[in-house]
């Protein structure tokens, strides 16, 4: 059976099942208020799901025709799958719990046990999940409409021993995942990152890859916009996974002019793209070096190459290296590479999740998948920041994981 079909039967009878768990709650309503629950249920429900499955069976050519069409439905069928996903969780609970009863009194028909009439089950746990689904809808309804333009500022200080002097207070702000395919004509919104990055007063910027989704069209309504940004030292960037135009099903001349026509949008916005090099920063007759590569991840593009970004650099000088994937730096830089600072990006945080950091509360599903996802760490003399995005892909939106915006200031250490 087609693999398509396959997830949309499974989904469906996901639907059921929360169904199910609604005509628990409407049980004592008037016939004509549980009839209209009902129908309006299905009707979206099979509504949305109906049109999922034809933005699926063509989804390259749909995301690259219509992404505002794309964007709109896809911020739907994510607001009801997570809003749906909370309640059947605590519904299942419900049921679980039915089934328990009903064993135990099987077994012990001398000892009393809850029999569901003097609270009965749809008026608690199943109760609580519509209480929790209400707000988790909310949740992914403001992360759609507001959360995705909610930029936020993050900042660290870092010391280093070997540092040069002449770099002490060095201000750098990094952006990294922009995905400007998905922001589509939202210029007044994104046009508001601009103020914010240059009022920081960097020295450098870091740009650390995925500018679009599938094409470099994509970026060039926004040259304009990024090619206002300022820095002191200079601007630079690398590719992300997204950035090599396959994801769609372009010829692969197309791909080839695509990536080629990306590669000029890079400096038309005042950026030097490092490709698999390194270049200098020199003040005051101190040099400290920077290192750019193509993507390297697993699981997606394995293009770039450490060794030859790193061919006739000495090991004596400062690093830091623009990679993409901070797979790079678990495999390849921790504890081998004498590469003080990596700028990363690509994870996005999942673009949802938990941060409360007075509590130190930091969680989001991409836990799974990446060991670190988002902010700094360290490991021995190997320090990896990475960025949350400040673009979104897939799900249109943020919650509970801000758009960032990173000031890195270095510092030598006394």
């Amino acid at each position: 059976m087609n693999r398509l079909i396959i997830v949309f039967i499974i989904l469906f009878l996901f639907d059921a099942y929360a169904y199910k768990g609604i005509s628990n709650l409407i049980g004592n309503l008037h016939s004509n208020w549980k009839n209209t629950i009902k129908f309006s249920y299905w009707l979206i429900s099979l509504g949305v799901l109906f049109k999922l499955y034809t933005i699926a069976s063509d989804f390259r050519a749909y995301t690259i025709e219509s992404p505002a069409s794309f964007r709109f439905w896809s911020g739907i069928f994510f607001v009801l799958l997570f809003t749906k996903l909370f309640f059947v969780f605590f519904h299942l609970l419900d049921d679980i719990a039915w089934i328990f009863t009903k064993i135990i009194a099987y077994f012990k028909t001398d000892t009393q046990v809850f029999d569901g009439t003097s609270i009965s089950r749809s008026s608690f746990i199943t109760k609580v999940g519509l209480g929790v689904s209400g707000i988790i809808f909310g949740s992914y309804a403001y992360g759609v409409l507001k959360g995705r333009y909610s930029f936020k500022i993050f900042k660290e200080k870092i010391s280093f021993p070997n540092l040069p002097s002449a770099f002490n207070g060095l201000r750098i702000v990094q952006i990294s995942d922009l995905h400007l395919g998905s922001f589509i004509n939202d210029f007044d919104e994104v046009s508001r990152v601009v103020p914010m990055i240059n009022d920081l007063k960097p020295d450098l910027i870091f740009f650390t890859g995925d500018m679009v989704n599938v094409h470099s069209d994509e970026a060039e309504p926004w040259i304009g916009i990024f090619s206002k940004l300022k820095a002191n030292y200079g601007k630079y960037s690398i590719f992300g996974n997204h950035d090599y135009c396959d994801y769609s099903n372009y010829p692969q001349d197309a791909r080839k002019k695509s990536i080629s026509r990306l590669k000029e949008i890079h400096h038309e916005m005042g950026f030097n793209l490092l490709e698999d090099e390194h270049v200098f920063l020199e003040k005051e007759n101190q040099k400290i070096a920077l290192i750019g590569m193509h993507n390297w991840g697993k699981g997606f593009h394995e293009i770039g190459n450490l060794e030859n970004s790193l061919k006739g650099l000495e090991d004596n000088y400062f690093k830091m290296l623009l990679s993409h994937d901070p797979t790079l730096w678990e495999e390849k830089v921790k504890g081998k590479k004498n590469i003080d600072l990596t700028f990363s990006g690509h994870t996005h945080g999942m673009q949802m999740g938990i941060e409360i950091p007075f509590l130190k509360i930091k969680w989001s599903p991409i836990k799974l998948r990446y060991k670190r996802w988002a902010g700094l760490y360290k490991y021995e003399k190997n320090y990896i920041y990475i960025n949350r995005g400040l673009g979104f892909l897939g799900f249109p939106g943020r919650v509970g994981i801000a758009p960032e915006i990173t000031l890195i200031e270095l510092y030598k250490e006394d």
